[in-house]
Formats: C-alpha cells, structure tokens, sequence
C-alpha cells in the first residue's frame, strides 16, 4: 500500500481569516496550530496521529515561510525533551505521537517538564487509542495527565471545537505555566468538516530571539531544592490559575439532558 500524501490538501493550510477550511481532522489540527503561532513541533509516528505527521511533512515550505521548526524525531522521548524551549522562552511548541505506549516513552521528559514548569504554551497532541477499533491494550492518557499534573483536553469529533482546543491549549498552558494534552481519537483525527478559519501567526518569539539572547534559571531545574518549590507552585499557583481560565473561558461544555 502507497503512503499516503497531503501535497495537495496542506494548500488549504495558507487560507487567511474568513475563509472556509474544508478537510480532514488532522489538517484542521495542523491549521491551528500555524493560527496559534507555534514556534516548533515535533513528533513520533503512530497510528491515530501517523498522518498528523504527514501534514507536517508535506507543508514544511509552508512551515519555513512562517518560520516555524518542524522535526520527525526519533522517539517520542526525544520529542517530548523539545518542549523544553519553552521552559525558559516565552515559545509556543507541541509534540505529538500515539496514546499511552508513546507517552509512556516520553515520561520522564514530561515529568521533568510538568514539574518545573512552563513559560511559553506546550502542547502535546496525543492519538488516543481505546475502545472500538483499538490498536493497543485499554489505558488512557488521562491516568498520566493527573499522575504528574498536566491539564488534559478532550473536545468532541467536530473540525472548530479540535482548532479551538488547540488554541485554548496554548492559552492555558501559558496562564498556568504547565503543559497541555490534547487528546485526539481516530474519529477526531479522521473526520472531516469545515470552520472559518483565522489568519496564520508568525511566532512571536522565535528559536533564533532565544539563540541570541539566553536565560538562565536555576530555580527551574528539577533537582533539590527547587523541585520542592516545584510541588508548591502546582498547588498554590498553576492549579488556582488553570481554574481560573478555565472557568472564565467556559473550556467545560454542558448539555442540558433529555
């Protein structure tokens, strides 16, 4: 079976605002993303996701024109140690791979990232994998999102409420100063829609402004004593702030029952 290619459909990926994006999940993602001015992304192949990858691949001149840093890496640890720009920098990056068994391959990147926190919005893209049609045994990501406190996105299969988690994702990462998943299962990775669309963003902080001008933080390396400061941050400070955010940007949808 031919791999399949997005050369043609990552064409959409440079309408501006107003337009109508029409396309599948994953592109919709991607459109996002450039929308939210992410600076870097990177990425381990994996089924739900695998494509998401693609995408990336396949509008890298896009990428470059809008000066944005994309890498296949080599596993998912080494995607996940990428976020790592955003420690210090004011940064916007996101990763992605497949559900537990990649996050369980990034794990100690991640919980050294969630411990000492982020300055710049880190997202990571998650190809959730359970139930019908799984590939994999029946774990979810959510038991690792609350095991090392990272905040988790789960919107529903439609192409605006996935472009506006990416968006909320990035917001919320920055105002609590923690990473973001986002959770995205085959259906939501291959559904297809439509949603106006806003202007892509350049980053406002490129790796190249963090190359010439370096910050240094030692209160942000997780050793002691500062990963004890660590602890008290998440519940004095980012938990009360992504509460906040959350609450006043109504992340949490309700629908009245029948």
């Amino acid at each position: 079976m031919a791999e399949r290619s997005f050369k043609k459909e990552v064409q959409q990926l440079r309408i501006g605002a107003g337009a109508e994006f029409r396309g599948e999940g994953i592109l919709a993602v991607t459109k996002g993303l450039l929308q939210s001015g992410v600076a870097y992304v990177a990425g381990y192949q994996g089924s739900p996701i695998s494509h998401l990858m693609d995408v990336l691949a396949d509008a890298q001149d896009i990428l470059e024109d809008l000066g944005v840093h994309f890498e296949a890496s080599a596993s998912e640890a080494a995607a996940a140690a990428s976020l790592a720009a955003s420690v210090m920098y004011p940064i916007r990056g996101a990763v992605t791979w497949k559900s537990t068994v990649g996050t369980n391959v990034a794990s100690d990147a991640l919980a050294n990232l969630a411990s000492g926190g982020v300055t710049g919005g880190a997202l990571v893209i998650v190809g959730e994998d359970y139930g019908e049609g799984s590939s994999i045994m029946q774990e979810r990501t959510h038991a690792f999102a609350m095991k090392s406190q990272i905040w988790l996105l789960d919107p529903r299969p439609n192409l605006e409420s996935m472009v506006k988690a990416v968006e909320d994702g990035f917001q919320l990462s920055e105002a609590s100063n923690t990473p973001v998943i986002l959770q995205l299962r085959i259906r939501g990775c291959h559904v297809h829609g439509r949603f106006t669309a806003k202007d892509n963003q350049r980053p406002s902080f490129s790796l190249k402004d963090a190359l010439e001008s370096p910050v240094r933080d030692v209160d942000r390396i997780v050793l002691p004593p500062a990963s004890f400061l660590h602890e008290q941050e998440k519940i004095k400070t980012r938990w009360p702030a992504a509460v906040k955010f959350v609450k006043e940007n109504k992340l949490n949808e309700f629908f009245a029952g029948d």
